[in-house]
């Protein structure tokens, strides 16, 4: 059976530089890779036809061969079999992919070899506070546990002190190559993790993970104007790294305490204020609380029952920033449920004055309403 053209097995023009052939190589292998496709023989044999074809024309000499004679240069029996046996040694996969290879197929270690260092994990601390502290900002402490350095091994993880040693099952690379077939892998040490290193007398301590959880203590400064959510960062605040690696951050995480008068959205704040007929009818003027002290507030005369009045800069401040939102209060008319004698005879007396009349709706205003909702 005649076999594919090299070219069109890696749907690359004939003048293809080295890189696109690496690259369209690299396509069809994570494609038809036997790991990700288990028990596919089709998928299998692309893969060794896409393998077979990157092999001769990523080789200058092979590649000329090729171009001037065809799969008659290059042995033409099938996988393996052109002069010089080019899947006698394998082709070296972790060229081709790197660590990426590894990652994605569970063939090398993430971690970098040779070092056992790794970064702390970050942390997360949710904290409560009062309303009034999300305003105008607090401080405080809290307990919170994380890792720190072993404190008997001086974060080494050895007994002795003397830290880790070469691992000798993969001569710290972290990886250990062996054959598959026709083309090598590479797997992260068993040994070593992928670290490189082993620690042959661990501590007793941290059993040779150089860290122990610890209890501590942390200053938190809450700065004005904070939301619910807001979160503040502390660098190098977090677990320890393993081995001396750099530490992780914290996270304070805040949940602001809701407020029985006031109500936030954004940098304002809102309350609502009751307040009488008569106020509303003819105006008045009297104090409120604020967030911040007493307010002022101004009822214009004929305020209707809902309105909202608007007071500047008495809002909540800008975070990290000038200026300040502003309260909002909204009026709600409150109607007495009863009235004294007195009471009725001057309300009554009002009613008569505006030309009020307890009688149903004319006619032309009912129709006006009929034709408003229809």
């Amino acid at each position: 059976m005649s076999k594919a053209d090299y070219y069109e097995v890696l749907g690359v023009a004939r003048e293809a530089s080295d890189q696109e052939l690496k690259s369209a190589y690299r396509k069809q292998a994570l494609k038809y890779h036997p790991d990700r496709n288990p028990g596919d023989h089709t998928a299998e044999e692309k893969f060794k036809e896409a393998s077979e074809a990157y092999q001769v024309l990523s080789d200058p000499e092979k590649r000329a061969a090729y171009d001037r004679y065809g799969h008659a240069a290059v042995g033409g029996g099938g996988t393996g079999g052109f002069a010089g046996g080019p899947f006698a040694g394998g082709v070296d996969l972790g060229d081709i992919f790197g660590d990426l290879f590894g990652e994605m197929f569970n063939m090398g270690g993430g971690s970098p070899r040779g070092s056992r260092q790794q970064r702390g994990d970050d942390l997360r601390f949710d904290l409560t506070i009062d309303f009034e502290d999300a305003i105008f900002g607090t401080e405080t402490e809290v307990k919170l546990r994380r890792l720190e350095p072993c404190a008997t091994c001086k974060g080494k993880g050895s007994a002795s002190g003397r830290g880790p040693s070469m691992c000798t099952q993969c001569q710290g690379r972290g990886q250990v190559r062996y054959q598959q077939g026709f083309f090598s892998v590479a797997r992260t040490c068993g040994a070593c993790g992928g670290t490189g290193s082993v620690i042959g007398d661990p501590c007793t301590t941290c059993r040779g993970e150089t860290r122990t959880a610890s209890e501590l203590k942390l200053h938190v400064k809450v700065p004005p104007g904070v939301e619910e959510g807001t979160r503040i960062r502390y660098a190098g605040e977090g677990d320890a790294g393993r081995a001396g690696g750099p530490r992780g951050d914290l996270y304070v995480v805040l949940s602001i305490r809701p407020h029985d008068f006031f109500e936030r959205h954004a940098y304002d704040l809102y309350c609502v204020v009751p307040i009488s007929f008569p106020q509303a009818t003819l105006g008045d003027e009297f104090e409120i609380p604020g967030i911040d002290g007493p307010v002022n507030l101004k009822i214009p005369e004929g305020t209707q029952s809902g309105r909202e009045i608007r007071i500047r800069g008495r809002g909540v401040p800008h975070l990290n920033d000038k200026g300040h939102g502003d309260m909002i209060v909204k009026v709600i008319v409150q109607i007495p449920r009863k009235l004294s004698r007195a009471q009725r005879e001057l309300v009554s007396k009002l009613a008569e004055t505006m030309n009020v009349e307890n009688k149903p709706a004319s006619p032309s205003l009912l129709e006006k309403m009929k034709d408003l909702f229809s």
